[in-house]
């Protein structure tokens, strides 16, 4: 029996909708979607993409309604997307379906609809009171963030050893890896203190880690600027960034158009696209990459089934 994934779809002025219109038939091949949009705001958008809408696309109440404007930042799309999403999550959370997937939002329209959080693992870790982690990428390549949408001038003083420590074992026990790499966060990973002193506390959170999980998981910390040549990447498939565009940044040039994004230590499963709203070409018919979406599906549906 299939499962039913909740698909949160994302700001209505970007390319979301369009990829769920366009790939339903094959996601259908994985999962009962769930649509977390009325029937009203599907039909305008359908309407304004001249896209026919499957008849068996089915579609929850989301409240609210809003002109659609491609490619435009507005306060009601910014709102509708966050909307989608708590209906999901609330989908979830009750049991009526057996996980989530989302499409993008953007972060100005929820900031310009008064909306507290930066993005959906903020709001995950907050509804669940749980420390959800973020991690993205694919098959080949899986990227774990410490830290996330936070200034780069903040980084430093949230390395620290118990957070770090607590962060690895958590991470461990999602993935189950066998072989973890930990990136330090200087250059030369700080060549022995001599550019910086967090290294110290990354070390000693390695250890402390593969001492609690009684395995030599975790190793590092490995030098940031090697870390993912092709050398490295034959001995891990798995990687602990310290920031965002540390981890990011290599994982989006190396498979941006197949990655995706998983929240783990969740009561709930939940995958995303990793890519934007593509605000440039929302609702300009053009041929889509659809890959990432497809990938989120299909690791919800892996996932449920190593539950």
């Amino acid at each position: 029996m299939k499962p039913k994934i909740a698909i949160s779809i994302g700001d209505l002025n970007g390319i979301g909708i369009e990829i769920a219109l366009r790939t339903h038939e094959k996601i259908s091949q994985y999962c009962n979607p769930i649509y977390c949009i009325s029937n009203k705001m599907l039909k305008r958008a359908a309407n304004e993409l001249k896209l026919e809408i499957p008849q068996d696309f089915i579609t929850t109440k989301v409240k609210g309604e809003h002109e659609i404007k491609a490619g435009v930042v507005t306060r009601k799309a910014g709102k509708y997307s966050f909307d989608s999403f708590m209906e999901a999550i609330t989908l979830a959370d009750k049991g009526e379906v057996d996980a989530v997937c989302t499409l993008p939002i953007n972060k100005e329209s929820w900031s310009k609809a008064d909306i507290k959080y930066k993005g959906h693992t903020e709001v995950l870790r907050d509804y669940f009171g749980k420390n959800a982690i973020m991690m993205l990428g694919c098959k080949k390549m899986f990227v774990g963030l410490f830290t996330e949408h936070i200034p780069l001038r903040k980084v430093a003083k949230k390395v620290n050893e118990e957070d770090l420590t607590q962060f690895l074992i958590d991470f461990y026990k999602n993935v189950k890896a066998k072989n973890i790499g930990v990136l330090g966060l200087n250059p030369h990973a700080s060549d022995n203190g001599v550019l910086g002193e967090e290294e110290v506390q990354i070390f000693k959170a390695i250890k402390n880690a593969n001492k609690i999980l009684e395995k030599d998981i975790f190793k590092g910390p490995l030098v940031p600027d090697t870390a993912f040549s092709p050398m490295s990447r034959k001995s891990y498939t798995y990687f602990v960034a310290m920031y965002h565009d540390q981890g990011l940044a290599p994982l989006k040039a190396l498979y941006f158009d197949q990655s995706i994004n998983v929240s783990l230590n969740l009561p709930i499963i939940r995958t995303s696209v990793d890519h934007g709203t593509a605000f440039n070409i929302a609702y300009k018919n053009q041929k889509l990459n659809t890959k990432s979406y497809i990938n989120a599906i299909k690791e919800a549906v892996s996932l449920l089934n190593n539950k």
